[in-house]
């Protein structure tokens, strides 16, 4: 949608963030929670593909049994399971993004 928001032209390299007008409170209050929301859901993928090799070194008998058609445990939790952890990381964030919109839109009529 070209000329829905008109912007001054603004040379890359021009502008420091420090002469930026701070944020308003409610997008300021929505910035913050996203970013525990998203350090939230980052610490715990993190620590669920962490275990993979955690498993592998201290259960290799566990973590190399085979399952489906030769597939390891290990190579099902990698593929399988963690496309299903993105997806429900996915739901969790949108989720709780929306529910947070929601409250700020019902705070501020």
């Amino acid at each position: 949608m070209a000329g829905s928001h008109d912007y001054d032209y603004v040379e890359a390299g021009t502008v420091d963030v420090k002469d930026l007008p701070p944020l308003d409170p409610t997008t300021n209050k929505i910035m913050k929670d996203e970013f525990t929301t998203g350090f939230g859901l980052t610490v715990l993928y993190f620590i669920f593909i962490f275990s993979i090799p955690v498993m592998n070194w201290f259960a290799p008998a566990f973590a190399f049994k085979k399952i489906w058609g030769g597939m390891t445990v290990t190579w099902f939790v990698t593929t399988v399971v963690m496309m299903a952890m993105a997806f429900v990381i996915a739901f969790v964030h949108t989720t709780l993004y929306e529910k947070r919109l929601k409250k700020y839109e019902m705070t501020n009529k």
